[in-house]
């Protein structure tokens, strides 16, 4: 497993710098809690396993700008905050770029600074999240009623009930 991270360094061998290539595989299974995981192979790690091995690939690249589809899905609870938290971490403390792409909106709400709601591949509502997961965005986005309020601060989205199928705008 720990070859599948190091393959994010391709991108470096040969350049200045590149010495740190065991230091920065070694950060990146850290940063996902993968230092157990090290010597397995790939093909025995569960899904959520893979999905952390694929995201410390991406951090090993170093790169100013990370794009992330659904980097939570197959991870249990545990795991989606703590992958989430070190991608804002690497946002807010080391000013790289992030873009997530997730259909867990509270989640969204609780580590992305601006979200962008799309609907029939157009933007409904962009910003804070207070602002973008209204109950009559997520109507119009998603076809459902949808309660949308803070616990202790933190987001949440509950849907409570699906519209008729001529409501959605899809």
């Amino acid at each position: 497993m720990i070859e599948a991270v190091a393959l994010g360094r391709l991108p470096h061998r040969g350049t200045p710098g590149a010495d740190d290539e065991e230091r920065v595989v070694a950060a990146s299974l850290h940063a996902l809690h993968l230092g157990a995981l090290a010597l397995r192979p790939v093909a025995e790690l569960s899904g959520g396993e893979r999905q952390r091995v694929l995201i410390a690939r991406a951090l090993a690249q170093q790169a100013r700008l990370l794009l992330f589809d659904e980097p939570t899905s197959d991870l249990d609870l545990r795991h989606q905050l703590a992958t989430l938290q070190r991608i804002r971490a690497l946002a807010h403390d080391d000013g790289v770029g992030a873009v997530v792409v997730m259909h867990d909106l509270a989640l969204a709400a609780r580590f992305c600074d601006r979200l962008l709601l799309l609907t029939g591949g157009r933007t409904l509502a962009q910003g804070p999240w207070p602002g973008v997961l209204t109950p009559e965005h997520l109507r119009q986005a998603y076809g459902v009623e949808a309660l949308v309020a803070e616990y202790e601060g933190l987001p949440f989205v509950a849907p409570l009930k699906a519209l008729q199928e001529d409501t959605v705008h899809v």
